[in-house]
């Protein structure tokens, strides 16, 4: 049976992008009314040869650090000499980890709000033993952290926070280097998944992963199923989609981005 979970007050599934699952719409709906969900979304035809408007960036090489550029390399190097880079148990993402998290959420450029720290701790205490979280240190401090889904032979890089006073010491190359060795070489994973690709809010984390670490876009298909308040809203706003565009500011800016939401799944009909 499948599983999802609600992030963002969206549904989303519990299994890894390239196992293809067979969903049917009026389940999805009454799941959707049932979670109270404005809508349930997934992907099919993972890494698909066709170019889409949709994709996951992963990396499914075994990269020695020779593989890398000059440039990477040496950045790697200076990475692991000044930051130490473990394993760690959740405890201590609770205990040392909320001042990365909130230092990191205020270089973003996005309409959602952190968490409070009794939400932050909240949120790490409901993830189950399929969790697992790294954790980036400079002299004993924690400078960054990260939290992995794995499912079998998969790895999902699902939650990544650098505190950015900390970035000129190469901490996300030292992480990303270690992590690729253990899953993909030591582990003999399929691959690492990054995420899908951001309607939310901007990132450069995925194309630094493409340009330094080698990872690729797996194309794939956004599928949607809304509830039936917001599927009427889309619809009506729809055709009014570029003069939306311009207003981004406070309500307009979820409008616009389920606006891109549904102008990807339209690319596909």
């Amino acid at each position: 049976m499948l599983k999802w979970r609600k992030y963002n007050g969206a549904l989303i599934p519990e299994h890894p992008p390239h196992v293809e699952v067979s969903i049917d719409a009026t389940e999805v709906l009454r799941n959707i009314n049932k979670e109270e969900a404005f809508f349930a979304r997934w992907t099919t035809n993972f890494d698909c040869r066709e170019e889409t408007e949709f994709w996951y960036v992963i990396c499914d090489e075994v990269l020695d650090i020779a593989s890398y550029s000059k440039n990477t390399r040496n950045q790697i190097r200076r990475g692991l000499k000044k930051c130490e880079v473990r394993m760690i148990d959740k405890c201590e993402v609770k205990e040392f980890g909320f001042e990365c998290y909130k230092a990191a959420f205020l270089r973003y450029n996005t309409h959602l709000v952190p968490n409070t720290l009794p939400q932050f701790k909240d949120e790490l205490d409901s993830l189950d033993s399929t969790w697992e979280f790294w954790g980036i240190y400079n002299e004993g401090k924690m400078i960054g952290y990260c939290q992995n889904k794995v499912i079998n032979d998969y790895c999902d890089y699902s939650t990544i926070k650098f505190h950015p006073e900390y970035l000129k010491l190469y901490p996300s190359y030292a992480l990303f280097y270690t992590m690729n060795q253990y899953y993909l070489k030591e582990k003999n994973f399929k691959y690492v998944n990054d995420g899908a690709r951001s309607i939310s809010h901007e990132t450069n984390i995925q194309s630094f992963l493409i340009q330094k670490f080698k990872f690729r876009k797996a194309y794939c298909k956004l599928n949607i199923v809304y509830n039936k308040p917001v599927g009427f809203l889309v619809t009506v706003i729809y055709p009014f989609r570029l003069i939306l565009k311009s207003l981004n500011f406070w309500l307009f800016i979820k409008l616009n981005i389920l606006i891109n939401q549904e102008k990807i799944r339209r690319s596909y009909d």
